[in-house]
């Protein structure tokens, strides 16, 4: 039931009336960007507003009411937005859905969250949710935004065209011309904002309700008071949007950010495209998850690589430097002394300044890496050049708030420090981290024994990350509980560090160790086809396809090569004795890897158990 607010009360702040004001305060600025054949289109403020009310309208024509679920499936781009926060609105709540989900977790997650409106981008999602609509009984309407393949052929009365809806919500506004306005002002603090589902690496998908509040507290926390970027974000800054949005990280900088300090949010064209569009954009701000970093790192190795004999040797060189100026800015914080000015003024001139503007992070003022463990010499690299890179951690249980690596307080290795307002403290017997503040969610959706093991009766959020104080102030992760290796000889063994470490060589992409109740640790190794391809036609090393390239004794020569100079960095408990080849790149759709591109440890060993079992066989061989 609809809660009416008292004559008097004040308004809760919220994203949308963030917009809203916003959107009467500076009407004409430009609050986001998308490219239509070729060209940037612009969206002002008011244009912004006057969507979100619209859809806002149309979903209260099609019945939303208070707490009623609205899915969306689709790509990044502005009508993920508009639906987004007309949801808000309107007091229901967001559900996002991976492009990438198969049919089969579609059914999952609509049916769990019950949600009453999706919006699917194109045919192909539309496909996917008509073909498991028996199983969602609560499903009422299927919006598409993308024509092509439904209007004429499909004949479903659920079926609804994004046209077609504006039209709705005009036809209410008309008839109803406050009525969006009127729930807006009836939201309370505690509502349901929305629900992000979990990757699901260990079963089911879980969906983490997050409150207004929550939201709330995270954009005081991250965006206004400056606790990633120093000094706080602005109208200023420019981003890039095209990690999924129904990532809390990512939900976190295009929409939190953007609604909250104005920062001009542009939409990539697709995934693929994300490097020549950053190039056209050169933002200021740039969040990237692990897979993101490792594969620029890859990208500029493959160029210096085929280089004429002449460039080669200059980019190796000045590289060395940035090299140094890292090691320099790793001891100091992230603070340049008069030396690493000097070096990186003339590496600036020479390489710097161009190979920065390649990759699109000329003009970034402050890069985030979070969502997962990156190697130290991944962000050193990236550090040296000239960009700011900071390591940052938070979960969507907590949203997203725990701690980050300030400027000029950068620890590398850790995620930095606790943000103000946050209680943090790591278990003295199990090592787990454990976070308490406003932030934290209001349970799962639906599953209030989940919810109980997460959050204890004092109010802390219990992470599964395991991790340690550094010098007091800093958190290091080592890694996440369930992901500890125990070995047959009783020695604890964390993983991740082992496959970052491995995963700093443009040449791999995917390194799974694996070892538990076992005499000693092995792994399963994949290599970036891109990088290896490009080596291989160098080495003039025939392929036909990922598999023949992967199992080529050059190519495993290769990553044997990678494998000892990675085992020299740590003790015998932990080095690999030996590995296999992956034979394919693994894929969500295949059961592999979550939407946020995790690998599922358990599906992997149950896959590829042969190849498990082969390492660990007598006779098995290196």
């Amino acid at each position: 039931m609809t809660q009416v607010a008292e004559p008097g009360t004040k308004t809760t702040t919220t994203i949308v009336t963030r917009v809203r004001d916003r959107a009467r305060a500076m009407p004409d600025a430009v609050a986001m960007r998308e490219k239509d054949f070729g060209i940037w289109q612009e969206v002002s403020w008011s244009d912004y507003w006057d969507k979100i009310e619209l859809v806002g309208h149309a979903l209260l024509a099609l019945g939303v009411a208070p707490g009623d679920r609205v899915a969306i499936q689709s790509e990044n781009r502005r009508e993920w937005l508009y639906t987004d926060l007309a949801a808000v609105a309107v007091r229901a709540m967001t559900v996002g859905l991976y492009p990438t989900n198969p049919a089969s977790e579609v059914a999952y997650l609509l049916a769990h969250s019950g949600s009453k409106i999706l919006l699917a981008e194109d045919q192909e999602q539309a496909d996917k949710v008509l073909s498991v609509l028996d199983e969602l009984p609560e499903l009422e309407r299927i919006v598409y935004l993308e024509p092509r393949g439904i209007r004429r052929r499909y004949d479903n009365p659920k079926l609804l065209f994004w046209e077609d809806l504006l039209a709705m919500g005009a036809e209410h506004r008309a008839a109803h011309p406050g009525a969006v306005e009127e729930t807006m002002s009836q939201a309370r603090s505690e509502d349901i904002m929305t629900l992000v589902y979990t990757s699901g690496t260990t079963g089911p998908p879980k969906g983490a309700m997050l409150t207004v509040a929550n939201v709330e507290f995270s954009i005081q926390t991250l965006i206004e008071s400056g606790g990633f970027t120093s000094p706080p974000p602005s109208t200023d800054d420019i981003m890039l949007s095209y990690l999924p949005l129904c990532h809390v990280a990512e939900r976190i900088f295009t929409t939190w950010f953007n609604s909250s300090a104005g920062v001009q949010v542009n939409f990539a064209e697709s995934i693929a495209t994300v490097q020549p569009n950053l190039r056209e954009i050169q933002p200021t701000i740039l969040f990237g998850v692990p897979r993101i970093w490792e594969k620029v790192l890859a990208g500029v190795n493959i160029k210096i690589a085929s280089a004429s004999p002449a460039k080669r040797a200059l980019a190796r060189f000045w590289l060395k430097v940035a090299d140094g100026i890292g090691d320099t800015l790793v001891r100091t914080g992230g603070k340049h002394t008069p030396g690493t000015r000097l070096r990186y003024a003339l590496g600036y001139l020479f390489l710097y300044r161009a190979l920065r503007d390649r990759i699109g992070m000329r003009k970034v003022r402050y890069a985030a890496s979070g969502a997962a463990p990156i190697a130290p010499d991944v962000l050193k690299f990236f550090m040296g050049i000239g960009v700011p890179m900071h390591e940052v951690y938070g979960m969507t249980e907590n949203s997203a708030i725990a701690t980050a690596n300030r400027p000029g307080r950068v620890k590398l290795g850790t995620v930095g420090e606790p943000h103000p307002g946050v209680d943090l403290r790591v278990d003295e017997e199990t090592g787990e981290i454990l976070t308490r503040h406003a932030g934290v969610f209001a349970g799962y959706w639906r599953d209030e024994e989940a919810t109980a093991k997460a959050v204890d009766e004092q109010g802390w959020l219990h992470t599964g990350d395991v991790g340690v104080w550094v010098d007091g102030t800093h958190v290091k992760i080592t890694d996440r509980m369930k992901d500890i290796i125990i070995t047959a000889g009783g020695k604890n063994v964390a993983p991740s560090e082992i496959e970052n470490a491995l995963k700093v060589s443009p040449y791999i992409k995917e390194a799974v160790v694996i070892g538990d109740k076992r005499p000693y640790l092995t792994a399963l190794i994949g290599v970036e086809l891109e990088t290896v391809g490009e080596w291989a036609q160098r080495k003039r090393i025939p392929y036909t396809t990922y598999r023949d390239l992967s199992e080529r004794p050059e190519v495993i020569k290769l990553v044997q090569g990678i494998v000892d100079d990675v085992n020299t960095k740590f003790a015998n408990v932990e080095q690999i004795k030996k590995f296999r080849m992956l034979p394919k790149e693994l894929d969500h759709e295949d059961g592999e890897l979550t939407a946020t591109q995790k690998v599922k440890r358990s599906a992997l060993g149950k896959l590829f158990d042969d190849l498990v079992e082969s390492m660990y066989a007598k006779g098995g061989g290196a």
